[in-house]
Order: C-alpha cells, then sequence, then structure tokens
C-alpha cells in the first residue's frame, strides 16, 4: 500500500505461518509512503485509522530512530534506575557498616536486627501514576527524585529507631511513583515486546566508600551515605526537570513525521499524550479485570519470597566470616555484575519473540528455587556466595522480563496508569514483610528463612503459570505478530494488524 494514487490492490493480504499447526491473516503494506486508501477498521484486527502513520518511515528509517529515541531517554531512565537502587541498597549496606562499633547504625539508634525494616511505598504509587499523566513525566519525576534526595539527607540527623522510621516513611511518600512512572512513560515510546532490553537497571558501589569515610567530621559512615547520596539525588532531580523526554508529540527533536510515527506503531491499547488525564470508568474496567490480581498476586508473592534474601544480601555475606565490612560489601559486585549479564542475554531472546514470554520469567523462578535449596542446605561458604550470586542474578532479571507481559495486557491512559501502579505497588509489600522473615534468632546460617523463601519462590511459579493460560490469546498474538513484522522489516513492508485483547472473551 504506497502511493498517493492507491487502489484497493494495494493492500495485501497474504497468510503467514507461524506455529506448525496455525496461521494468522496478515495485511502489509509498503513502508516510506503514505496510505492512500485506509482500510477500514473493523477490516483488521487492532487497526485504527490514527495508526496510517505507520508506512511514514522506512524499516531503516526506524531502526534510526529508536535508535534516538533511546539515546534521548534510556541513559536518564537508567540513572533513575540506578539512584532508585541505591536508594534501596543503602539501608541494607548501612546497617552492616562499622558493624561492632558504637558507630554502628544498629548501635547508634539502639536497635535490633528484627526492628530493621524498609517502610514500603504502597499506597502512593496508583495516584501517583495518575498525576505523571497530568504534569508530564520530566516535571512529575523531577519532583519525585528531589523530595526523595531531602529525604534521604534527613536520615543524617536520625537519632532513634522511631527517627528512622518516620524519615523511611517519608522517604516512601516521596519516592512512590518513580518505578512505575518510568514504565508508564515508556508505553508512549515503545511497543511492549521491546521493552525488556530497555529495563536494564544495577545497584550501587557507594557503601564501599563509605564504610571508609565513618568518623569524618563527627558523622559516622552511614550518616555520610545518606548525606551524599541525598545530596546527589537532589542535584540529579533539577537535572531530570529540563532533560527527560515527556511524549512524542512534544519532542522538540522530533520531526512531524517522525512524531506521528512513533505514535501509530504503537497498539491500539497504549497510552497516547492527547488521552485525557483522567476517566474514572478505565479504572473501574482495570479493577473488574482478573489479570490485575493475578499479576499483583504474583509481585506479592514474588517480592515478599525475594526482597528478604536481597536486603540481608551484605548481611549474610558478612557472616560468612569476613571481618572486614568493606571486603563483605565489595563482594555483592560480582552479584551486580552478573545481574547485567543475565538481564542482558535473556532480554535479547525474551523481545525476539520466538518463545512464549512466559516462559522467561517462569525459568528464573525454576533457577531462584534451586539456588535457595542450596542456601536451605548451607554445604559450604563458597556454596552458599555461589547460590547467592546466581540466585540474586536470575531475581533481578526477572522483573524486566516481567513487566512487558505485564504492559502487554494494559490499555488506554487511565487504566495503563493505573494498572501498572497498582501492580507495583501492593507487590511493594515483599519490602515490610520480605525482611521479617529473616529473624536475627536464624543467624548465622537463615536456614528456616531460605526454606520459607523457596516455598514462597515456589507458590509463584504456581500463580505465573495460570496467569499465563488466562493470558495465553494476548501473548499468542503479540509473539505472532513480533515475527510477522520481523519478516516484513526484510522487505520494507509494515504489518497492519495489532493485539486485539482476546483473554476473557
Amino acid at each position: 500500500m504506497a502511493g498517493s494514487k492507491g487502489s484497493d490492490e494495494e493492500i495485501q493480504t497474504s497468510t503467514v505461518s507461524v506455529e506448525s499447526d496455525e496461521s494468522i491473516q496478515v495485511h502489509y503494506a509498503k513502508r516510506g509512503e503514505e496510505i492512500s486508501n485506509l482500510p477500514q477498521e473493523d477490516t483488521i484486527d487492532g487497526f485504527r485509522s490514527d495508526m496510517a502513520g505507520r508506512t511514514l518511515l522506512t524499516a531503516e528509517e526506524e531502526k534510526k530512530l529508536l535508535r534516538r529515541v533511546d539515546w534521548h531517554l534510556m541513559p536518564l531512565c537508567s540513572l533513575i534506575f540506578l539512584f532508585k537502587n541505591l536508594d534501596s541498597d543503602n539501608v541494607s549496606n548501612a546497617r552492616i557498616m562499622n558493624q561492632g562499633t558504637h558507630q554502628n547504625i544498629m548501635t547508634q539508634l539502639g536497635m535490633t536486627s528484627d526492628e530493621y525494616n524498609l517502610i514500603p511505598y504502597i499506597v502512593g504509587e496508583a495516584p501517583s501514576n495518575l498525576l505523571l499523566k497530568h504534569f508530564t513525566p520530566s516535571k512529575w519525576q523531577s519532583r519525585i527524585i528531589i523530595t526523595w534526595g531531602i529525604c534521604l539527607m534527613l536520615h543524617a540527623a536520625v537519632h532513634n529507631k522511631g527517627g528512622l522510621y518516620a524519615t523511611r516513611f517519608l522517604l516512601g511518600l516521596a519516592e512512590s511513583g518513580q518505578f512505575a512512572g518510568i514504565l508508564l512513560q515508556m508505553c508512549y515510546w515503545y511497543r511492549p515486546d521491546e521493552m525488556s532490553l530497555r529495563l536494564l537497571y544495577f545497584c550501587g558501589l557507594l557503601a564501599f566508600a563509605f564504610d571508609h569515610a565513618s568518623g569524618s567530621h563527627g558523622l559516622s559512615g552511614w550518616q555520610w551515605l545518606f548525606l551524599t547520596e541525598g545530596a546527589i539525588t537532589v542535584a540529579f532531580g533539577i537535572a531530570v526537570w529540563f532533560l527527560l523526554p515527556d511524549f512524542p508529540e512534544t519532542a522538540s527533536w522530533l520531526t512531524d513525521k517522525e512524531k506521528a510515527f512513533i505514535q501509530a506503531r504503537l497498539p491500539a491499547n497504549a497510552p497516547r499524550a492527547k488521552e485525557q488525564n483522567f476517566k474514572f470508568s478505565e479504572i473501574v474496567d482495570s479493577l473488574k479485570d482478573v489479570r490485575l490480581w493475578l499479576f499483583t498476586l504474583i509481585w506479592a508473592i514474588y517480592t515478599i519470597g525475594t526482597n528478604g534474601v536481597r536486603f540481608y544480601q551484605s548481611t549474610v555475606i558478612a557472616n560468612l566470616g569476613f571481618t572486614n565490612i568493606a571486603t563483605a560489601q565489595i563482594l555483592n559486585i560480582p552479584i551486580t555484575a552478573t545481574s547485567l549479564i543475565v538481564i542482558g542475554v535473556s532480554g535479547v531472546f525474551a523481545d525476539s519473540g520466538r518463545y512464549p514470554r512466559p516462559l522467561y520469567p517462569l525459568g528464573c523462578l525454576l533457577v531462584i528455587i534451586a539456588c535457595y535449596a542450596v542456601l536451605v542446605a548451607y554445604p559450604n561458604n563458597a556454596g552458599v556466595y555461589t547460590a547467592t550470586l546466581i540466585g540474586n542474578a536470575f531475581a533481578a532479571s526477572w522483573y524486566p522480563l516481567m513487566w512487558p507481559w505485564r504492559v502487554q495486557t494494559t490499555s488506554r491512559a487511565t487504566g495503563s496508569a493505573f494498572s501498572i501502579g497498582f501492580v507495583n505497588s501492593y507487590g511493594q509489600i515483599g519490602g515490610a514483610i520480605g525482611p521479617q522473615i529473616f529473624r536475627s534468632k536464624y543467624a548465622p546460617h537463615y536456614t528456616v528463612p531460605f526454606a520459607v523463601a523457596m516455598s514462597l519462590v515456589a507458590l509463584c511459579f504456581v500463580v505465573t503459570t495460570v496467569t499465563w493460560w488466562v493470558t495465553r490469546h494476548t501473548e499468542r498474538d503479540t509473539r505472532r505478530l513480533k515475527l510477522a513484522r520481523k519478516a516484513a522489516e526484510a522487505r520494507n513492508e509494515t504489518v497492519l494488524e495489532d493485539v486485539v485483547d482476546r483473554d476473557l472473551r
């Protein structure tokens, strides 16, 4: 379908074999020109008239455009992920800094291991995502980052455990919506099947340096950790206000044709900036969708089963016999590096569309279960460290493999914002419950906590399998059309079909 003098023959229909026992009807159109004879919307699955812009760019021009989008969007998103994960890990690292001295956070605040907990940010996630659309991503993310940086610095003034809980609660309110907001923003720019490779994140190295800063200017190492990271976070938040792209429609570095193309290539259920900021009926529809509750249950079980292990990672390594706490903390680096490798490799395969997407997070769960079994058996220090390394690497990989699956079953601006925020927020229940599984009475081997964590991950495997069955139609169609688009790309053609939600019909 090309040129200004089109005819009905310009729409080519062919049968593309995707699986050995089934085939799908796919309509193709030539790329690089405008469609002159738009087909009726009800004649092609998932096609709307505003998707006609899919033919505006050639396949090569699309690749170049996506690389430009990546360079404008992903470095900042990656840094936001970095700051978020640094915050998640600093409480764990601060917990063992200067252990056995009067400058340890547990000693100074008069706390026991069982009392130390990360207050989750459950309530604010979904409302925050709804506000992000109204205030624009750059302004709202900047607000989140600046306020959480201020709350981080307030930690240095804490003198008792009540003050710590208060500051962690304020931090949770300030930080709520950050991760879910980035996911929502990506839905305005990328297709769900393109997200896995773009959801890379990693944790930091700051605790090693700050352990040696302990005692400087009358402050303990954990106070320097919070002060310095908080100040850097505030500065970064100011930069985000000016640098983070909002929506394709408002990007000054895109031409009008490129803006139209980016929006046209998104599936019909993707959120768009031109939609109204709040539509209550979409929230009601989301709450009626059984998939929302299944994914929320998956996240809750998974985070309870894995967050405790991650939260106590530095402590477990220290308990292996490393008397130098800095050395114990630096041993977290190979775990982070392995996570990046596993995320990258699994993301390539998951985004290829060759195999059902749920197989990848299910595979991660099996590896985690096996590693936790080793931790329960506690064979020796080397075995425990290896199991921790591999298990946490695959635990980190689970998130970027799951989110594209969750996103492809959301709908429209309000529905997507609410569903993503809802799942991410109530999935954070693991932040409160997970660490409590690792009671100090089970130290140093934590055999019972690891057994409980392993059982929870096994339960998560069962619920994930059930969810795969419920979402099988959308997942199958997404994968088939992904393969059809890749085949069409080689011929400089585009596919007009898109995924239609048939899961609950």
